[in-house]
């Protein structure tokens, strides 16, 4: 779910030692980087037009260089959204596939990577979006927002429970309710 990868972005930089002038700008850039590759929802082709596993990994190095080297607001935000657009993209190939009932486990497209041009499998640690351990993994980070943020993204994190509780409830009946989202 889109609201996990959003709140695992943000859970992983609160866990950071981050300095206390760019913990509340960076959580919430972490928390944006989270939401970013799911654009491709909406313009593309999901898992493959916003998703790089590979660049967003290759291109976190220098901005994770540059924030060490100096650390501005700007370069500390840019590598936390690199960063958390980056474990989007690797943790959709932990997910399902991408069939409008990933739980039948009949596509093997997990996410795509642009070096090796091709598919990588899914590995379905989480069996599909929406499956009730994605919103087990997502209340977890969002307990791990609210320990260690302080500010708007605590809101923010909170703000998605909701969305998730609602999504998992209705995900297996999507492909009928609405078959233009899940297709």
């Amino acid at each position: 779910m889109v609201t996990t990868h959003a709140a695992m972005g943000a859970a992983l930089v609160t866990l950071l030692p981050l300095s206390p002038r760019f913990a509340a700008v960076t959580a919430l850039a972490a928390f944006l980087g989270g939401v970013f590759p799911d654009l491709d929802l909406l313009v593309g082709e999901h898992r493959r037009t916003l998703h790089y596993p590979d660049y967003y990994a290759l291109g976190l190095v220098p901005c994770l260089s540059l924030a060490a080297l100096r650390p501005l607001t700007l370069t500390v935000v840019l590598a936390a959204f690199v960063g958390s657009a980056a474990l989007h993209s690797v943790a959709d190939a932990f997910g399902g596939g991408l069939a409008p009932r990933p739980w039948l486990r009949d596509d093997h497209r997990g996410v795509y990577c642009r070096l090796g041009r091709r598919w990588l499998h899914p590995r379905h640690w989480v069996r599909w979006d929406g499956a009730p351990e994605d919103l087990a993994l997502c209340g977890v980070c969002v307990c791990a927002v609210l320990l260690g943020a302080e500010g708007p993204i605590r809101a923010l994190a909170v703000a998605t429970l909701p969305v998730s509780i609602a999504y998992t409830a209705l995900r297996k009946r999507l492909p009928e309710l609405a078959p233009w989202l899940v297709e």
